[in-house]
């Protein structure tokens, strides 16, 4: 039985992923991620869903991450009561964010409305709060990879490891009719193939479409041992400037690469003579569901009793002052924090204290859309504002491609080069020029019929 795909998140962006999936008189979201990047892109966020939340029977989420799942408070906040499927590691991670960005969006809010207040100007709403996010939870549903669930009647979904990040799932869903049976794949965001945690991505036998991640479609990552060298290059440049170093990283996937990768390379980066600061509430939980479903992912992050990195000098600081603390520090000081585009979060503070010192080094290690502060770091902006007030930016700054958890060009061609049929290939997630040279490769190498997306498309499986 063929059923009905509209886009309409991720569409010549990464951000905001959501799709309509209608099944005979049933509808679907695949995905309800949170618009991410400038001030403008952000107020997006606050759009109608492009169906009416009452005519929405489930919902569907590949993964964790924010611009995956960081519009599911709000649809419950509308009067959405149906379930929302996710595998089994994800529901606990989305317990940990989900609730942090509500917490965030009304920070965002009071910091709003304080200038809004000494301007006379009207005051805004979060666009939902900790409370609401926590509403949420009650109708996640976890599924472990390889079972078969029935999303809505005719409709079958399972999920398959996308490597990710921790539950990161690919995402099949077939509907069967009397006569035939369509499957659609849906990629989720796929894992590099080098990635220090997780496993490679699970491979499929068969679809009827795919609809692909294109994140990195237009360049290849660097090999693995020029990452691992790259990041001694930095440590022994940071360590002989008696300065600090600064990574902002995602809380989910990226910093437990960062703390396996420093557990394996502690001699070689000379990090006896650090003090490694997990400056991130959510990252410490984040690390603590990673240690929970160990057994999802075949390397060693933790010992073999241990919730913990194997690091001697490892520190987990939960509280503000805490944090407070680690600025008082001039040099010696690895610190991770979030945002991972330095969007939010503490990793505003250490800039503010760090951003202007040439012998501190920031480490850019995943990607940065578009409108945020991370993006202008990484295009050599010369100040930045922080807290009202501008900072020079003299701080080293170093960009680490090969750690993201993105597949490159190369991984998303061999992944979907698996299907013998080579079914129709849908781009999204990933911008336009990403997407334009990653289809005419696919098209070149594969003969593949390769589409990108538009916001409002609709197509027929």
């Amino acid at each position: 039985m063929s059923f009905e795909l509209q886009f309409h998140g991720a569409t010549g962006e990464v951000t905001g992923s959501l799709h309509v999936i209608r099944s005979g008189a049933h509808t679907v979201l695949l995905e309800c991620g949170l618009i991410q990047g400038s001030s403008e892109n952000e107020q997006r966020n606050r759009d109608p869903f492009p169906v009416p939340v009452d005519d929405i029977d489930a919902v569907i989420l590949s993964h964790a991450h924010i611009d995956h799942s960081g519009r599911v408070p709000l649809l419950v906040k509308q009067g959405y009561t149906g379930p929302i499927y996710v595998q089994n590691a994800t529901k606990a991670l989305c317990e940990i964010m989900l609730p942090d960005s509500g917490y965030l969006n009304e920070k965002d809010a009071e910091w709003e409305n304080r200038k809004r207040r000494r301007k006379g100007q009207s005051y805004v709403t979060p666009l939902y709060t900790l409370e609401d996010a926590e509403k949420c939870l009650d109708q996640f549903e976890g599924v472990a990879y390889g079972d078969e669930v029935t999303v809505v009647p005719g409709l079958t979904l399972r999920f398959f490891d996308a490597g990710h990040i921790l539950g990161s799932a690919i995402v099949e869903l077939n509907s069967t009719g009397a006569r035939e049976s369509r499957t659609l794949v849906f990629s989720g965001d796929i894992g590099y193939r080098d990635a220090p945690v997780m496993n490679p991505a699970a491979v499929l036998p068969q679809a009827d479409a795919v609809l692909l991640e294109s994140t990195y479609g237009d360049r290849l990552h660097r090999p693995f041992d020029d990452t691992i060298e790259e990041l001694t290059d930095v440590f022994e440049a940071a360590r002989a400037a008696r300065g600090n170093v600064l990574i902002p990283a995602f809380t989910v996937g990226r910093t437990q690469d960062l703390l396996y990768l420093m557990a394996e390379n502690f001699d070689r980066w000379h990090l006896d003579k650090w003090d490694i600061y997990l400056d991130s509430p959510m990252g410490i939980e984040a690390t603590r569901v990673y240690s929970q479903f160990r057994h999802l992912y075949g390397a060693k992050l933790f010992g073999p009793a241990s919730n913990l990195p194997e690091l001697p000098n490892f520190h987990q600081t939960r509280s503000p002052e805490e944090s407070m603390e680690i600025n008082e520090i001039r040099s010696g000081a690895i610190i991770i924090a979030g945002s991972g585009m330095c969007s939010g979060g503490r990793i505003l503070h250490h800039l503010k204290n760090n951003v202007w010192r040439p012998e501190c080094h920031l480490v850019i290690v995943g990607f940065q859309a578009y409108g945020t502060l991370g993006r202008r770091l990484v295009d050599g902006a010369d100040t930045i504002r922080l807290y009202g007030d501008e900072y020079r930016v003299r701080i080293q700054r170093h960009t680490i491609g090969g750690l993201s958890a993105h597949a490159d060009q190369a991984d998303l061609i061999s992944w979907y080069g698996e299907f013998p049929n080579r079914p129709p290939v849908y781009l999204v997630h990933g911008e336009t020029r990403a997407q334009k040279v990653l289809a005419k490769k696919m098209r070149d190498d594969l003969g593949a019929p390769v589409f990108i997306a538009e916001r409002g498309q609709s197509i027929r499986i």
